[in-house]
């Protein structure tokens, strides 16, 4: 993987092995636009590939979470006022998985993951305009947590994303990283 794959905005410490992807955050990292906090930050971490045409992106998420806003998960990009990220979020008193979908300025929306779960499976699918996010249930079955309209282009930036908007020091692992052929339309039901 580590051949095939570039970062925007590499953090401090990171290591790509055959058991997972590791990350620590560097200092107030974030991917935001404007909506309700007023500014633009575009200094996350972003590890990427890029991915031409419709797409499922797959990933299992662990991290070290303790600070407002602390991030990991799925990025799809096509450029700085266009993308979506999905993942693990410390918000609202609670890590939740939490989507932000920007076009010029940024969405949230949170969904609760169960409790006492230390990791989470995170799917984001590409059918032309339309992106889907589902959160997986620890077996086989995945429920959609979010469908949205994003324009992009033909061919976009994928990959694992991570922030820690309040301080520096996030660790992250995500295991099983891949890109493939997009999910059946059934899948989204």
């Amino acid at each position: 993987m580590a051949n095939t794959m570039s970062w925007l905005n590499e953090p401090p410490e990171w290591s790509d092995e055959p058991d997972g992807i590791r990350v620590v955050t560097g200092l107030k990292t974030d991917f935001w636009r404007r909506t309700f906090y007023g500014y633009i930050t575009d200094n996350g971490h972003f590890y990427h590939r890029p991915v031409t045409g419709d797409f499922t992106a797959e990933v299992v998420v662990a991290a070290g979470h303790s600070a407002l806003f602390d991030q990991a998960g799925l990025m799809v990009r096509a450029d700085e006022r266009t993308w979506l990220k999905t993942g693990l979020e410390v918000t609202s008193g609670a890590v939740q998985l939490s989507t932000v979908l920007t076009r010029d300025d940024s969405d949230l929306s949170v969904a609760p993951i169960p409790a006492g779960r230390d990791e989470v499976a995170i799917r984001l699918t590409r059918f032309g305009s339309a992106v889907a996010v589902h959160r997986g249930d620890g077996g086989d079955s995945w429920q959609l947590v979010r469908l949205g309209h994003l324009d992009l282009p033909e061919t976009v930036e994928v990959g694992v994303m991570c922030c820690s908007p309040e301080r520096a020091g996030l660790e992250v692992t995500f295991r099983g990283f891949r890109v493939g052929d997009p999910i059946s339309r059934e899948g989204l039901e």
